[in-house]
């Protein structure tokens, strides 16, 4: 698991292209039958990835966390991006379609994940944060998520937005979750531009296609910085960094939050024309 410490706005603005991406992008989430996890000390998220293809892939303990198993004190959301697969905990198996999630609470021993077929690959993305409190397992389904149209076509942001772990979905400690998949023609995602100084962020962006990309947005406000993300990449966006940004192409992206509180509509936003 690599680890990665927290970056002022005043080093961020002082950075070059590799430092940004070394510091807050994070790749390589989507191997072949192989965990890939990077543990953030922006409120001590772990950001992760799987494709399970030829073997079950466990979710295994990790000697940085100086626990018994990796959800002794922790929770974790899970959400399919691939094809139809499962996760098995100690004593269920959940089947997870393409863009269904899973609610593991803390205290959940055994966790594995697996595919249905070798051909069409389940890919799961992870994200865990510290927990003090235990909820019910649950899973939720793309269309038990309640979907919110927003944007418009005029300004390029028509998009479906599904909340999963909220304060009105699945319960959790800290942990929110859910995704937005943009439409055909649009490509501006979280408008209007926010900060939310009490939350960390994880977008986890899908559905690129190859020769594609998407530019995310980040640093203050006022002393914007981007980074060129592919298919199934995440960023990695501090509680006082704006997050926003367009692509060559419409998308998906996966939003996940952890801090202060989880009340989805704490936000600062910031008028399109101060942004610098």
């Amino acid at each position: 698991m690599e680890i990665r410490f927290q970056a002022s706005p005043r080093e961020v603005k002082r950075m070059s292209t590799e430092e940004l991406r070394a510091d807050f992008l994070v790749q390589g989430l989507m191997k072949k039958d192989w965990l890939t996890l990077v543990y953030s000390h922006y409120d001590r998220v772990i950001v992760g990835g799987v494709q399970p293809v030829a073997v079950s892939v466990p979710l295994h303990n990790e000697a940085e966390l100086r626990a018994d198993y990796f959800l002794q004190r922790r929770e974790i959301g899970i959400i399919n991006v691939g094809g139809p697969g499962k996760v098995t905990t100690d004593n269920t198996v959940y089947e997870l379609n393409k863009l269904d999630a899973l609610y593991l609470g803390k205290g959940t021993k055994e966790v594995s994940f697996s595919s249905n077929s070798a051909d069409q690959p389940a890919q799961f993305f992870l994200l865990s944060t510290p927990a003090h409190a235990s909820h019910p397992n649950r899973k939720m389904t793309k269309e038990e998520a309640s979907p919110l149209e927003l944007g418009e076509k005029r300004t390029a942001n028509e998009r479906t937005l599904y909340k999963y772990i909220h304060a009105d979905g699945i319960q959790s400690c800290q942990l929110v979750m859910g995704l937005t998949v943009l439409k055909e023609g649009s490509v501006w995602n979280s408008v209007p531009p926010h900060t939310h100084t009490r939350r960390m962020e994880v977008y986890f962006y899908f559905d690129i296609p190859q020769e594609q990309r998407v530019f995310h947005l980040m640093g203050e406000p006022q002393e914007t910085r981007h980074i060129v993300m592919a298919n199934h990449e995440a960023v990695i966006s501090p509680p006082w960094s704006v997050h926003c940004g367009p692509g060559t192409t419409n998308y998906g992206f996966i939003w996940a939050m952890a801090g202060e509180n989880y009340t989805f509509t704490d936000m600062d936003p910031v008028a399109i024309a101060d942004m610098r």
